[in-house]
């Protein structure tokens, strides 16, 4: 293998490990949404068929303690996801890999939503926090 495509290779394996500083979602392949109140979307947010269909994963941060379907929770490859999260801090939910983010408004639940095509052991987290809320197992 030539020195090339090893380091693409590295970088590859590397990529879904690095740390959230300074990352931004693109615009483009997050469907992460913000509760009403965030939102200066009028966008229409209601669920497609496919995320009603889907695995819908409940997680609360409160008084420092997360609870819910904390851990590692599975999801099979291909699956529709909807995150909900519950706060009672100002923050942003950040799930790595996906880069799908979701601003947190205390005691509001925020949904960050996407199809787990992307195989893997991925992190959310309250970002600002640095407190990951589950860790999730997609294949």
């Amino acid at each position: 293998m030539s020195p090339r495509r090893t380091a693409a290779a590295v970088l590859m394996l590397a990529l879904p490990l690095a740390g959230c500083a300074g990352t931004a979602a693109p615009a483009a392949s997050t469907r992460g949404t913000t509760p009403p109140a965030a939102s200066s979307s009028t966008a229409d947010t209601s669920p497609t068929p496919s995320e009603a269909a889907g695995r819908r994963i409940e997680v609360a941060f409160a008084g420092g303690r997360v609870t819910g379907d904390t851990g590692r929770v599975p999801v099979p490859l291909g699956e529709p996801v909807t995150v909900v999260v519950t706060s009672d801090v100002a923050d942003e939910a950040h799930l790595h890999g996906y880069d799908v983010l979701a601003a947190l408004v205390p005691g509001q639940p925020a949904e960050l939503a996407f199809d787990a095509t992307i195989p893997g052991v991925f992190e959310l987290e309250l970002h600002d926090a640095g407190t990951v809320l589950l860790t999730l197992q997609v294949g």
